[in-house]
């Protein structure tokens, strides 16, 4: 389920080179993550499942920044640390950059591998595993 509307909002705003990783991006997301909620949250768009934001992309200068709120954790390799908690990226100045495989790698692990982000005001910045 995404709300396709703001993440084609997002999308259109984009320079035509960035928009194509962006759209490339989606397409793997949707078909690796069947039933996650997408949309535009905090300025760019993030996919949830049960709530808990699990793979979002967004445009910073000099490419595209694809995250993974527990990438960390992942068993694939090819995602640099982000931030102080479990967060894990990867860029994209084009799309030739883009590893479908590794991709695919990252996505299965983001549904196999949660860190409980919903609720981690609630417990005072303590993030707890949730699978």
């Amino acid at each position: 389920m995404t709300r396709a509307d703001d993440i084609e909002g997002y999308h259109a705003g984009l320079p035509a080179d960035e928009r194509a990783i962006c759209a490339a991006l989606r397409s793997e997301i949707a078909a690796a993550l069947p039933g996650a909620v997408g949309k535009v949250w905090h300025g760019h768009p993030v996919w949830f499942l049960d709530g808990n934001p699990v793979v979002g992309y967004s445009r910073l200068k000099g490419g595209i920044r694809l995250l993974f709120w527990s990438g960390q954790d992942f068993a694939e390799p090819g995602l640099q640390p982000e931030g102080k908690f479990k967060a894990a990226e990867a860029r994209f100045a084009s799309l030739a950059d883009i590893d479908p495989d590794a991709l695919r790698g990252w996505l299965h692990q983001a549904r196999t591998v949660q860190w409980d982000y919903k609720n981690i005001v609630k417990r005072k910045g303590v993030l707890e595993r949730l699978s």
